[in-house]
């Protein structure tokens, strides 16, 4: 135990990011010296898919990219026949916060192909998709040089390895639409439409891509497929809790001096990634507050930091894992200015497709903003927490939802700050007690340092209580 920071000294458990340091990972020569898609050999030409299927399902691998949906169950949703099926692979990683998909895919493409050519043959699926970020070019360009290595060494194309299956793999790049990160909208622009959500049920498993059953994971969840295939469903439930096995890359940024990807079994205490691996805030500094699962995740504060690292704990303690990235607010960061860019991004990415996320993330910035400059009210606080209640749960999609849960969790946690902004804004341009003005919004004050947007704020604020003894006039 680590007597400054509480940490239990816990260390990475590194299996999607075991062989990350090695420069040339990336190439198909060096990813095949360390196993690299052996276990898709043995896939294609000895194993049963019916195998394959239950055990990506007892091995209980969640979702990596928020949602935490079983891996597995998604698989066995898909339909048999013979209609065309699609795989998706979510690589549209905008979430603030997240970088962990970036890493992944930088340092290791051929893991990744490797889990989609295995995860495409359980699934009986003959085309495949990896719908990355547009800003993402760099990564994108290594990916197309991985798939044409994989092309060229027989792994993907016509008659993989003798199997008789057929696998289609394209890099598809967005253009940088955080909303295409939600599975739908996703569908939408690879069709060549705007990403936008669509309405569901029905569900992509059932009609997806094209009218067809698609089976969408993120670049993590599909990393670990190979890992799961070669060892075994018991092998990978030994690692991490009951409810969260195996894993997980956590991405930790803000207020901390180690930020970066750390890969780490589920279920350790959140003191140990923030305090420990990441080092903690900057010295003489608090931590104050933090997303556990990027942006879009509920706040939580200093007193939440020994609950496990989980999805079941993080639930339990009103917040989510989400796509697991954390980001740290010290004492220097104001959670009123935080709320407001938390908001601004997602009123910016709305697609504006349904009314509750389209009016009710503009309402959330326009009330915020007259937080921070003085001219809200504690009433108002209440009219921004109710908006949020409005949208949660009333949208097509969870962006709506993204905004509103960090939102109503920092207006609520943190009210007395929020209060305080307001009272210390509305008075800023008021003479002070050594007689000097201060300005109020870059304006210069007029005569007796007051200017037009002081004036209103002295009417918002109220006049000072008159003093002495008061008598009621006869008249």
């Amino acid at each position: 135990m680590n007597p400054e920071t509480g940490t239990t000294g816990t260390t990475e458990t590194r299996i999607l990011l075991r062989h990350a340091g090695d420069p040339d990972l990336k190439k198909i020569g060096t990813y095949r010296s360390y196993g690299g898609y052996n276990t898709q050999e043995r896939a294609y030409r000895e194993l049963e898919v019916d195998w394959m299927v239950n055990e990506l399902e007892e091995s209980g691998l969640r979702g990596r990219g928020g949602a935490g949906f079983p891996m597995g169950k998604k698989v066995s949703f898909l339909p048999h026949g013979d209609e065309a099926k699609y795989l998706c692979c979510n690589a549209d990683e905008s979430e603030p916060g997240a970088f962990k998909d970036r890493e992944l895919m930088q340092r290791n493409p051929h893991q990744l192909i490797e889990g989609i050519a295995i995860s495409s043959l359980a699934g009986d699926i003959g085309h495949a998709f990896i719908f990355i970020r547009g800003e993402y070019d760099r990564q994108a360009d290594i990916l197309d040089e991985a798939v044409a290595e994989a092309y060229e060494a027989g792994y993907l194309g016509k008659n993989i390895l003798g199997s008789g299956h057929d696998l289609e793999l394209v890099v598809h790049r967005g253009a940088g639409a955080y909303i295409c990160g939600e599975e739908t909208a996703l569908l939408d622009a690879l069709e060549g439409k705007r990403g936008n959500p669509r309405l569901k049920p029905p569900f992509p498993a059932v009609q997806g891509l094209y009218g067809g059953p698609t089976l969408i994971n993120n670049v993590e969840t599909l990393s670990n497929v190979p890992h799961v295939i070669a060892n075994g469903a018991a092998w990978f439930r030994s690692f991490g809790t009951e409810q969260s096995p195996g894993t997980k890359v956590v991405s930790i940024s803000g207020k901390v001096r180690r930020p970066g990807n750390y890969e780490v079994e589920l279920g350790v205490p959140t003191r140990d990634l923030i305090m420990g691996l990441a080092g903690g805030p900057p010295e003489g500094h608090e931590i104050k507050a933090f997303y556990p699962g990027g942006s879009s995740s509920p706040v939580l504060t200093a007193d939440d930091l020994d609950i496990a690292y989980s999805f079941e704990a993080m639930a339990e303690a009103g917040s989510m894992l989400g796509s697991g990235s954390i980001i740290v607010a010290d004492d220097t960061v104001s959670i009123p200015h935080m709320a407001l860019r938390t908001a601004r991004f997602y009123h910016h990415e709305s697609c504006g497709k349904c009314t509750p996320c389209r009016e009710g993330t503009n309402w959330t910035v326009k009330m915020l903003e007259r937080v921070v400059r003085g001219e809200a009210t504690p009433m108002d606080l209440d009219i921004i927490s109710s908006v949020q209640k409005n949208i949660i749960g009333h949208c097509l999609c969870v962006l709506g939802d993204s905004m509103a849960m960090p939102v109503s969790t920092m207006v609520n946690k943190f009210r007395d700050e929020f209060e305080e902004v307001i009272a210390s804004a509305a008075m800023a341009g008021f003479p002070t007690e050594d007689g000097r003005e201060a300005e109020a919004d870059g304006e210069a004050p007029g005569p007796g340092g007051v200017g037009p947007k002081q004036v209103e704020r002295e009417r918002l604020v109220g006049r000072p209580l008159p003093t002495g003894a008061q008598e009621l006039s006869e008249h």
